[in-house]
């Protein structure tokens, strides 16, 4: 998915997805206004047509694979 860099604030545990649920990392702001949340999953699923209705996407599913900074070599 193609992240964009907006000024919108980070996506939170509070976020939900709107197909089911699940944390949000994806952000999509539409076109006609309003805005989408979705999983990694259902974002993924979703990209291509949301790319047709997308005025930004904020990706920020790299936080799933990413280590804290806080984790020492020891811990991993």
């Amino acid at each position: 998915m193609t992240t964009v860099l907006t000024p919108a604030s980070p996506l939170t545990a509070a976020d939900r997805c709107d197909r089911c649920g699940a944390q949000a990392y994806v952000r999509v702001v539409l076109l006609s206004g309003g805005e989408l949340l979705f999983c990694a999953h259902h974002g993924r699923k979703f990209e291509p047509e949301l790319k047709k209705i997308a005025a930004e996407i904020q990706d920020e599913t790299e936080r799933l694979t990413s280590v804290p900074a806080s984790v020492s070599e020891e811990e991993r």
